[in-house]
């Protein structure tokens, strides 16, 4: 499996996500300067107050992306050997008896939902620092694994690990 698709897919991602950002702070900042008339802030200068805070917070947010970006950069996701642990890089999927699931284990990206090489399936990213990336770290194939997903406490068995 290429690994460097879901590296190239994740940067990708990302990337379009510091756009949206950056946009997006430009325009509350453009809208912190000139929505208004000058009577009209000197009678509501909230308003004003509101979109610089929301310019500054699309600014952090851009700043961010931009850092995941750069450490994907560096990112080189080894192969698991058979039966090996699971570790940063892998692909997992796991089972809870009803249906199974597919993720990624990046260094950054935690959310974001790749597609499969050709289109085939979907997987989402994890990261060591989230509660599914923290489970399923140093685990292998036919180890038992307790997440809580969206409060719910969930248990899933590990299938495959590449």
């Amino acid at each position: 499996m290429d690994k460097k698709f879901f590296v190239e897919q994740l940067a990708d991602r990302l990337q379009k996500s510091a756009s949206v950002a950056t946009r997006a702070g430009q325009a509350a900042a453009q809208e912190a300067r000139d929505g208004a008339t000058a009577a009209e802030k000197r009678e509501d200068s909230r308003v004003a107050i509101e979109y610089a805070g929301l310019a500054r917070g699309q600014a952090q947010r851009a700043d961010k992306v931009r850092a995941e970006i750069a450490a994907l950069e560096t990112f080189r996701p080894g192969r698991v050997v058979g039966g090996g642990p699971v570790a940063l890089g892998a692909v997992v999927e796991v089972e809870d008896g009803e249906q199974g699931r597919t993720f990624f284990l990046a260094p950054v990206g935690a959310g974001v939902e790749l597609a499969g090489p050709d289109g085939d399936g979907f997987l989402s990213v994890v990261t060591p620092h989230s509660p599914v990336g923290k489970a399923v770290l140093g685990r292998r194939v036919g180890d038992t694994v307790e997440v809580t997903v969206q409060g719910e406490p969930r248990e899933w068995t590990i299938t495959y690990v590449e």
